[in-house]
Parts: structure tokens; sequence; C-alpha cells
């Protein structure tokens, strides 16, 4: 993300953003080892389900709360109805990716050889999408939505993670700088600051999230 000055608060957007990122090099770490079968590392590791199931609620909020009101909003606006159709073909294109890396963890026959060519271009799609939003959708966005309409895509988010959130949280902030963290916590309620510090984080640092033999996150 640039030094560009927000009018609404991308804080929390970008560090998402960060968070699949960061995801992305582990996995491509995982399909490189030659000494484990990367297939039944992801298979059964708690990293990637929870990266699948965070990157598919951050979507489709983008999809439910986000772009339909940005469509109304830019509908004299040729250009920017076109950046929005731009996002949405992209977020069709990351979900098929998904669901190819889990054929393949269980192909026996050719899942090895297809296995590394579609993290990367799982990686390479998802990471020109972020760089994409945070480049002209963001932008967009600021200059488009009202602050209530920016917090109702919040809330929806907030609501489609639910009972997850001692793990998303966690999970948002893992490898944050401090300076991150500290602007993203302070905007949330005592509560879930206090959670977040007495018990979420440890619990969270205490998982193996990128081994084999973990049972999958309920996210």
């Amino acid at each position: 993300m640039s030094d560009r000055t927000y009018r609404l608060d991308m804080r929390m957007m970008v560090a998402v953003h960060n968070a699949f990122r960061r995801d992305l090099e582990r996995i491509a770490r995982i399909t490189a080892r030659t000494d484990d079968d990367p297939r039944r590392v992801l298979r059964t590791a708690a990293g990637w389900e929870m990266f699948k199931t965070y990157l598919r609620v951050h979507h489709t909020s983008e999809d439910d709360a986000l772009w339909p009101v940005m469509r109304q909003a830019l509908a004299d606006r040729p250009d920017g109805l076109a950046l929005l159709e731009a996002m949405e073909a992209e977020h069709a294109a990351i979900d098929p990716l998904l669901n190819a890396v889990d054929t393949a963890l269980t192909d026996r026959d050719h899942g090895p050889e297809r296995l590394g060519d579609l993290t990367d271009a799982l990686a390479v799609t998802l990471g020109e999408h972020l760089g994409h939003e945070e480049s002209e959708g963001l932008p967009l966005i600021d200059a488009t939505l009202t602050e209530q309409q920016w917090q109702h895509f919040g809330a929806v988010h907030r609501d489609r993670i639910g009972t997850a959130a001692p793990r998303y949280l966690p999970w948002v902030l893992d490898d944050a700088n401090e300076e991150a963290a500290a602007a993203i916590l302070a905007r949330l309620p005592e509560s879930i600051r206090t959670a977040y510090r007495d018990e979420w984080r440890s619990a969270y640092a205490g998982l193996d999230l990128w081994s084999a033999g973990n049972e999958p996150a309920t996210a």
C-alpha cells in the first residue's frame, strides 16, 4: 500500500491483504519441499483451511456488500463501472484455483505434478488482484462510499467471520508490524482487545498451522 492518505480507514483491509500474501509465501515454501509430500501437508494443514475460508469470506463480502453499493453510486461513471467489473472478474478467477488445488491434493496420479503449477497460478492471480485493488480499487472506494456504507461492509465481513474471531484476528495480525497491529486494535472494543491480548494471541501462537497431521480448522 502506498503512503496515500485515505478518508476512510483502510488499515484493516490492507492488513487482511497482507495476511493473504504472507500465507501465499508459506504455501509456496511447502510446495517447494522435497522432504515430505506437499499434498499430505496442505491437505491436513489447518493453515490452508483458514486461508481458503478467510479469502472466501473476504471476497463474498465485497461481492455482496461493497460492489453493488459502488455500482449504484457510479452509475454515471463508465470508468468506475469498468473497474468494478474487473474486480468481480478477478474474484471469479480465484475460486476455481482454490478448488483445483484441493483436487490436486487428493489426486494420487497427477496431483504431485500439478500442485506446484496450481499454487504458483494462485499466488500470481491473487497477488495481482490484491495489488490492483490497492492501487485502483481502494482509492475509488474512498472517493465514493460514505462512512456508513464502509462500516456496513465491515459489519457484514465481521458477521461472516462470526465465531471464528478468536482465530481470525490473530491470523490477520500474525507478522504485522507493531504499529499496524496497534492501530487496528485501537479501533476495536475493549473486550475484544482484552481477549486478544490475554487469550487469543497465545492460543493462536500455539497452533501448528502448516504441518501435516492437523485436523483442518473450523474457520
